[in-house]
């Protein structure tokens, strides 16, 4: 379980998260939804200790991540961030064999080697694994970094906007093989995600920021309302039930 209580972060005089509380749950995905500069990255990079806390504390599991080695902590969570870049010339296979570090320290065993293996082969990656990053698309690089992320083999895995440049078919890839992770293998994992229809087929939980301030968290079928979505955007969104799962018709 992750426990947010009071936690602020400022830069400058702007307070860019503000006093926010908040509980995932184990083996849920909980999608965290609001306008741009609304503190979702901020808010996330402290719970994974990328940045730190002006005020309050993030405890995984009843630990205090600031109190928590970073060794440990590696092997407890991953993050996924918006932007990622490298300073090397890699081959997708040994980026993906980065997730491993944290247990190996560069020695990888056939055991790291495994994980390496199965994470190409849920993102889908096979044919590509020999090719270099730097000759890739957008999307083929973002799936690569995520199949990283999966061979790092945490409990709770934390992702930035992963949909970006990403198409239809990869994304839904993407939050299906999300949705297997939390359901099959008992992961935790929080994403920032803009589109609300992807949010409410795929999550648990959604958890809405504006202006810092943590304004709506709740289940998909309590936060995917007209009302709701009003309060969080400042749109009018139609809802329409389709299945099991409310989508917005935020495009008419």
């Amino acid at each position: 379980m992750i426990e947010i209580k009071n936690v602020s972060k400022s830069y400058g005089k702007k307070k860019v998260v503000q006093n926010v509380s908040l509980t995932v749950q184990k083996g849920t995905i909980t999608s965290f939804i609001g306008p741009n500069g609304a503190g979702k990255s901020t808010l996330i990079s402290m719970v994974s200790r990328l940045l730190s806390c002006d005020e309050g504390e993030v405890y995984i599991d009843g630990s205090n991540v600031t109190k928590t080695k970073s060794n440990e902590l590696a092997k407890k969570i991953s993050i996924l961030k918006q932007s990622n870049e490298l300073n090397v010339r890699l081959k997708v296979r040994e980026l993906v064999s980065f997730g491993r570090f944290p247990y190996s320290q560069g020695r990888l065993t056939k055991e790291d080697w495994a994980y390496v293996d199965e994470a190409i082969l849920y993102m889908e990656l096979e044919e590509i694994q020999d090719q270099f990053i730097d000759h890739l698309s957008g999307g083929q690089k973002q799936r690569a970094f995520i199949a990283m992320v999966i061979a790092q083999n945490t409990e709770y895995i934390i992702l930035d906007e992963p949909l970006n440049n990403l198409d239809m078919k990869h994304s839904v890839q993407i939050m299906k093989v999300l949705r297997r992770l939390a359901d099959e293998l008992g992961k935790t994992v929080l994403i920032v995600i803009h589109d609300i229809n992807f949010a409410s087929v795929y999550s648990d939980q959604i958890v809405a920021l504006k202006n810092g301030s943590l304004i709506r968290e709740g289940r998909t079928d309590e936060m995917i309302t007209t009302e709701v979505l009003k309060e969080i955007y400042d749109m009018h969104i139609p809802i329409e039930q389709y299945g099991d799962h409310r989508i917005g018709i935020y495009f008419s």
